[in-house]
């Protein structure tokens, strides 16, 4: 009787624990450091930080970007003093206007003003030469009757010569006048100009290097600077955080690991986000670690892990640093 009725108290017992399994189980498990659903992975939203400054130093003079505001695509993020780039872009501007000069003056030859007086002095020249040849052909008829000596003959031919040659002379310097210059020399000047135009390009290029512009629509996350610094080549003035440029980063146990794989979409949840978010894996790192101090892991804290970064799909804004709880990854088929 006794053994009986034991036995109706111990089936009793095993109904009740089916029963309440569902309400104990998950306390249970938390108290243990385990837990009864599926394993989820525990993560973040970070942002890709773009980070604004230039190339050279200078003092900041003027800096649109505050903290908390949005900048357009385009905009300015601040400027630096411009004062001796544009001096530098004006003189190269102008070596460019000097060079260029040179070139169509070599290219043009003389003037039409220059080339007169070579046409008019041409002109009196052969006025000369027609008179030589006049006298030259007088002195032969009173070399001829001998009304005249054989040395004037000799004088008014020599004379005769001579103005042949000035005309020729001056006819070619009218030529000459009328050409460009020697080819070597056209080629140095043209290389002149180009030298004047890689300058110019260099300062337009610094000037511009002085007041970098957003490269995307972006939030202005943070500034290191204000109006009136000095700012060293190289160094952020701003801090921009595209809306898109955000990805999560999450941990993944190694016996997990098989099933991260880039390209894999996943689901994943956050306060107060959307049901229904996904993510595509985008990176998974080649070592393992030790979790990190802000991951609260419901397993072993000391267990290896990798970590794996994903980007959010579908446009929803998520604010960096959100912690967010990834669904477990698909088996691999």
């Amino acid at each position: 009787m006794i053994a009986r009725i034991l036995a109706v108290l111990a089936g009793l017992a095993v109904l009740a624990a089916v029963v309440t399994r569902a309400s104990w189980w998950p306390l249970l498990g938390a108290m243990l450091g385990a837990d009864a659903r599926p394993p989820h992975y525990l993560g973040y939203v970070e942002g890709e930080t773009l980070y604004i400054a230039a190339p050279v130093a200078g003092r900041l003079v003027e800096r649109p970007a505050q903290r908390g505001a949005t900048l357009r695509k385009g905009e300015t993020v601040f400027r630096l003093d411009p004062a001796a780039a544009r001096a530098e872009l004006a003189r190269a501007a102008a070596a460019l206007a000097e060079s260029r000069a040179q070139q169509a003056n070599l290219l043009t030859g003389k003037r039409a003003e220059e080339q007169e007086v070579t046409r008019a002095q041409r002109r009196e020249a052969e006025a000369a030469l027609g008179l030589a040849e006049k006298d030259l052909a007088r002195t032969r008829q009173l070399v001829v009757t001998g009304a005249a000596p054989r040395s004037q003959l000799d004088l008014n031919a020599s004379q005769v010569d001579q103005r042949h040659a000035r005309v020729a002379q001056l006819q070619a310097q009218e030529a000459a006048g009328d050409l460009a210059a020697r080819p070597h020399a056209i080629q140095a000047a043209e290389a002149r100009v180009i030298g004047a135009e890689a300058s110019l390009v260099a300062a337009r290029t610094h000037l511009d290097d002085l007041a970098p512009v957003a490269p995307l629509d972006a939030v202005v996350e943070d500034v290191f600077f204000d109006a009136g610094e000095w700012v060293a080549a190289g160094q952020p003035v701003a801090a921009l955080l595209p809306p898109g440029k955000v990805r999560l980063r999450f941990f993944v146990p190694e016996g997990d690991l098989a099933r991260a794989v880039p390209g894999t979409r996943i689901g994943f949840t956050c306060d107060g986000c959307p049901a229904g978010l996904g993510a595509v894996i985008t990176h998974v790192a080649p070592r393992a670690e030790f979790t990190p101090p802000v991951i609260y892991s419901r397993a072993a804290r000391q267990k290896l892990v990798h970590l794996v970064e994903a980007a959010p799909q579908g446009g929803t804004p998520l604010p960096v640093g959100l912690p967010i709880e990834v669904a477990p990854l698909p088996a691999r088929p």
